[in-house]
């Protein structure tokens, strides 16, 4: 027998029954562990009705009543972080240490979101005109839904989810169908901290739940993390039904290497960078532009390092990076090892049929390099999310720039130089998102705001820090007078300020 993992709709576990369900795995056995219900039309309508509902009382909650219980919830995922990162490798894959982290960044969200009493200020202007005031506020939404992606299945949520609380929204999350039982988690520490039933709903499914909450009338906005021909296609979505929407798309990070950078501190990263998760990040370092003449070096120092990574379970602390996380995945990622072979580019290290410390039905594929990757190769143009390392050769940096302001992509980059006025003239040019001097996940810290440019991100808005707070809020200005009991009477001219 396997698991049964449900719905989560008005603060309880839904009892009803599935039409259609689907297949969670464990990767490192490649067995199926639980069953996900699928959602219908009945059920995302019961999960928006549920927050609908909801969302007067929780709107009309005080500001110092929802800090309360986001404050709540971070010692509950403090206490109980261990317990997440287990779940997340059981479903994911990756290994308890990378999960642990991921875990961690998650929280710094919630904090960041517990601040919400100074963050959700409005202006005011005093006699900005004779005996008027002028002021802002900051109103929620209403029902926001949240898409989440199966690769960071506790963080990503706890991008958008406390954001969209704290300012005083209710929210319906659709988490990966590959690894759902985070999701599940998470909205159970929330009812123990004391969200009201509704406030958070969890749905479970494919297409068909995503094409519910993007077209219900009762979903304000969508915030989306994914591919980007599926960003592409939840923003025009859900914008063509009147919604705000926030739809941050794939990736082809580069990190350019310098000559003068150092060797080995670069060889470390990209390796770190490349393989962490499995590649299964979209902040993942996919391209290493070595402009030369360190090429030869740093490949070689690269390929060193990738000879004493440990491939096994996720859940065994000798390993350094876990499987795949389905075999569907697996096979397209291998796929793409396949193609470079004989697309020409130099293939150094083989990850296909790497032995393994684990069960051999698990979803194994081990890192990968290539070199001398052209640009017109699918192992370079195609956002591949495995373990599947490409070097790219330049002659210069002008090249090195050009070639990563020509990509369609524009999430994450890097540079490693010792030169600071190099670093400085990068982070000016480069068309890119999110910027690494010498650091190779530029990974925003939880006060600043997560997102990539060109067809990285569909919308106006970036993920969580104060831009999350801006997305889940709309303004509204309010002009004030208190006049005494005498007036100047009709005037039908336009009012000026004097």
């Amino acid at each position: 027998m396997t698991d049964r993992i449900s719905h989560w709709i008005d603060g309880k576990p839904f009892t009803g029954t599935a039409e259609r369900s689907g297949e969670v795995f464990d990767p490192a056995t490649g067995q199926v562990r639980a069953h996900v219900d699928f959602a219908g039309d009945a059920e995302v309508e019961a999960a928006v009705a549920a927050a609908k509902a909801a969302l007067p009382g929780w709107r009309g909650t005080s500001l110092a009543g929802r800090t309360r219980v986001l404050f709540a919830f971070r010692e509950l995922l403090a206490a109980r972080k261990h317990e997440l990162a287990k779940i997340v490798t059981s479903e994911h894959g990756k290994v308890e240490s990378d999960a642990a982290g991921e875990v961690a960044r998650a929280i710094e969200n919630v904090e960041y979101a517990c601040g919400a009493a100074q963050l959700l200020k409005g202006g005011f202007s005093e006699n900005a005109s004779t005996g008027v005031d002028v002021y802002s506020i900051a109103q929620p939404l209403g029902v926001v839904g949240v898409i989440s992606p199966f690769n960071f299945p506790a963080m990503v949520p706890l991008w958008f989810v406390p954001n969209a609380l704290a300012c005083g929204n209710t929210v319906v999350l659709k988490p990966s169908e590959k690894d759902p039982s985070a999701a599940v988690f998470i909205a159970e520490l929330l009812a123990e901290a004391g969200l009201p039933a509704g406030a958070l709903n969890v749905l479970h499914g494919d297409k068909v739940a995503v094409d519910g909450l993007l077209s219900h009338s009762d979903v304000k906005a969508i915030s989306f993390v994914g591919s980007t021909p599926i960003a592409r296609y939840v923003y025009e979505t859900g914008t063509r039904h009147g919604k705000r929407v926030q739809a941050l798309g794939g990736a082809k990070n580069h990190m350019v290497v310098l000559p003068d950078a150092d060797l080995d501190l670069a060889a470390d990263a990209a390796v770190s960078a490349g393989f962490g998760s499995a590649g299964e990040r979209c902040m993942a370092v996919s391209v290493v532009v070595a402009v030369d003449p360190i090429g030869d070096d740093l490949v070689a120092k690269i390929t060193e390092r990738m000879s004493r990574l440990r491939v096994g379970d996720g859940r065994d602390p000798a390993s350094e990076m876990g499987p795949l996380v389905t075999k569907a995945h697996h096979a397209r990622v291998a796929s793409y090892v396949d193609a470079g072979v004989s697309e020409g580019a130099s293939l150094v290290v083989d990850g296909r049929g790497i032995e393994v410390s684990g069960s051999s039905e698990g979803f194994w594929l081990g890192p990968t390099l290539f070199d001398h990757v052209r640009t017109d190769m699918s192992i370079y143009t195609d956002e591949i999310f495995g373990p599947v390392l490409s070097v790219a050769r330049t002659a210069s940096y002008d090249d090195a720039l050009e070639l990563i302001n020509a990509n369609p992509y524009g999430n994450g980059v890097a540079i490693f130089t010792g030169d600071g006025s190099s670093a400085r003239r990068f982070q000016n040019e480069v068309e890119v998102g999110m910027v690494g001097v010498n650091v190779p996940i530029p990974v925003p810290v939880g006060y600043y705001s997560f997102g990539g440019w060109k067809d990285s991100l569909f919308g106006d808005s970036h993920a969580y820090g104060p831009e999350g707070f801006h997305f889940f809020t709309r303004t509204k200005v309010v002009t004030s007078r208190w006049p005494d009991r005498s007036h100047a009477g009709v005037n039908l001219g336009f009012p000026r300020n004097s």
